[in-house]
């Protein structure tokens, strides 16, 4: 059985308070870069509430399908708010 481990984390974006711009092929490019066979995807609310918004929904569903061409596999999506966060995969999401 192979063994699975956290290998690199890579920051791939920031942005201003309310906004930031995702580009699924920047994802994609540095899982490529790095030989990841899944990803872990993870940003923060600085509002506080770590509830997804439609925008995260639909990025999520982005980077999924731009993954799973490129053999990649989307293992989670967390939303880090004040105190709390959200799971895409303990939602059943992904």
């Amino acid at each position: 059985m192979p063994s699975t481990g956290c290998f690199s984390t890579a920051a791939c974006f920031s942005g201003t308070l309310n906004h930031v711009e995702v580009h699924p092929r920047e994802i994609v490019r540095e899982a490529i870069k790095l030989n990841a066979s899944a990803v872990i995807l993870a940003h923060n609310h600085p509002s506080g509430c770590a509830e997804p918004s439609k925008a995260d929904k639909l990025i999520t569903e982005r980077v999924i399908k731009c993954c799973q061409f490129m053999d990649i596999r989307v293992l989670d999506h967390l939303i880090i708010g004040r105190g709390e966060y959200v799971s895409f995969a303990e939602r059943g999401w992904i």
